[in-house]
Formats: C-alpha cells, structure tokens, sequence
C-alpha cells in the first residue's frame, strides 16, 4: 500500500514539474434545426449573408462553413480579413477547425472588393491546396465560392474547377 502511494506522489510531482498544457476537446451546437446545403445557391445565399456589407467593396474577407456527412451546416466562421487585394488565410487553422467540429465537409468562400468574379491564379493555387490537404483527413471541400457586392457569385464546383 505504501509503495503504491509512494509511486502516485512522484506521479503527481513529475507531471506537475513538466507544466503540460491539458488538451479538451469540446463542441456543442446550439442549433436545433441545421440548413441544408445542396447546391452552391444555397451556399451562396447564407455565405452572402454573413459579410459585411458596408465593407464587401472595400475588403476582402474569407469565410469557412463547415458541414456534416448531410450537407447541414455545423457552423461558420470568418477566417480572415483583409486589404483591396487579398488576404491571408492559414490552411492548418481550416483543418483545425473541420476536425474539431467533426465536419465532413467544407465550404470556402471570399469576395473580390474588385467585383471581378474571376478567380485569381492564386485564389486556384489556395482551393487546391485546401482540397489536397483535406483528402489526407477524409475532409471533402464541397466549394469555394467568390462573392460580389452585387450578389452574383463564381463557383469553383459549378465551373469543374474542383479536384
């Protein structure tokens, strides 16, 4: 029995002297009914409801939605924002984000305060390097969509542009 206390006390002093951080994990929807996406109009439609209209010609910003297996909509965050031209987005806080919230899928989307929906080379570089990354967790990005001020909108899926 003293051996045994003994061993717990050097237990409790040996993690105490290494200082770790405790890692929990935690997700909790408040959502009693989720949407439904299933085509990129109806991506469209609540992505374009979450930007900031007094600023979608001045800025570009970058949101993520996140799905489950049915397409319904776990949740949404906003990424980034940034100048005119651009705007940085981290690929390991996107995954980050999808493991924790257990997505299956997920849907990006930024606007161009340009109004061009043309998709920028680097723009093609970044949904192809998010679709990659997500095929190594079994994570399928479903679009990225770019916005325009004018609700019109380009689609990476509509245009066979996905991988």
């Amino acid at each position: 029995m003293e051996a045994k206390s003994n061993y717990r006390n050097k237990l409790r002093q040996f993690e105490t002297s290494l200082n770790l951080a405790e890692i929990e994990v935690r997700y909790k929807t408040k959502q009693k009914e989720k949407v439904t996406i299933n085509r990129s109009k109806d991506a469209f439609e609540i992505l374009y409801s979450l930007y900031n209209k007094d600023t979608i010609e001045f800025l570009e910003q970058f949101y993520l939605l996140l799905l489950n297996r049915a397409n319904k909509v776990l949740g949404w965050i906003n990424l980034s924002i940034g100048g005119t031209t651009g705007t940085v987005v981290d690929i390991k806080v996107i995954f980050a984000l999808a493991l924790k919230t257990n997505a299956s899928g997920i849907l990006l989307s930024h606007n161009h305060p340009s109004q061009s929906l043309n998709p920028s080379e680097e723009d093609k570089k970044l949904t192809k390097s998010i679709s990659d990354a997500g095929k190594l967790f079994n994570i399928r990005l479903l679009d990225h969509i770019i916005i325009a001020s004018d609700e019109a909108y380009y689609s990476f899926a509509d245009e066979g542009m996905l991988t």
